[in-house]
């Protein structure tokens, strides 16, 4: 909850419906600015000009940005140790919050596949006009059967997989859902909800829950974000469809 933004729209007589108003954006995406998502660069600047504030003093940690950086550049917006410390509440607000585009790479992703919250935030996004785009490890694919070996699982990585699909059979009938299988080396799982990333780096030998995640917003062509977007479309470029 941003208790600061929270307080300084009740001081200032605005409810999220006017600012959403002012600003033409979804009132569902100002009530998630006030539980605490951090708006784009141009919807902040608005915000404190509505208000009569300075930015830093709803989002305060703005304040670490050197002085010589635009906030634009702000690309890592937070960090966590392994998958699995990364709130489900993180998952499902990532997911939620998109208007246009979500996306997803990996090799098994059971744990989403598995969360019906995040199914029906798919589904429900989808319905919305949302392309949603999910690509999974090819189960007789090569790459996946060398990255069950690395993790010394063996056949449980296709496994997963299959299971996977089962959980997909729903979405995969829906109008803005396509759902492709790949057989590329992976470098990195992508999760993606418009300009905003989680990116689970891989490393050898160990499990994709295990390793970091890296939650990024694209600011512009070219950055940090843009180089992982890109290397999405590549896999879904040569990628297969679910028959």
């Amino acid at each position: 909850m941003n208790d600061r933004l929270r307080r300084a729209l009740a001081d200032a007589r605005l409810t999220e419906a006017g600012v959403a108003g002012q600003l033409g954006v979804d009132p569902k995406t100002v009530h998630r600015w006030v539980a605490g998502r951090v708006p784009y660069p141009r919807h902040r600047a608005r915000i404190a000009a509505l208000i009569g504030c300075e930015e830093v003093d709803l989002w305060p940690q703005l304040a670490v940005v050197s002085v010589q950086a635009e906030p634009s550049t702000v690309e890592i917006l937070a960090s966590y140790p392994h998958r699995s410390a990364v709130p489900r509440v993180v998952w499902q607000q990532l997911f939620q919050s998109a208007e246009h585009e979500i996306g997803v790479l990996v090799y098994a992703g059971l744990f989403l596949a598995e969360d019906m919250g995040i199914m029906r935030a798919f589904a429900a996004r989808a319905r919305a006009g949302v392309n949603v785009r999910i690509l999974l490890g090819d189960p007789d694919g090569a790459c996946v059967a060398e990255r069950g070996s690395d993790e010394g699982v063996g056949e449980s990585m296709a496994a997963k997989i299959r299971n996977a699909l089962v959980h997909y059979r729903a979405l995969r009938e829906m109008d803005g859902v396509e759902i492709r299988l790949h057989d590329t080396v992976l470098y990195n799982s992508i999760y993606r909800a418009d300009d905003d990333l989680l990116i689970n780096p891989h490393a050898y030998g160990i499990a994709a829950s295990h390793a970091p995640v890296l939650h990024l917003r694209r600011a512009e062509d070219g950055d940090m974000a843009s180089t992982y977007l890109e290397s999405f479309d590549r896999v879904w470029a040569g990628a297969s469809p679910v028959t």
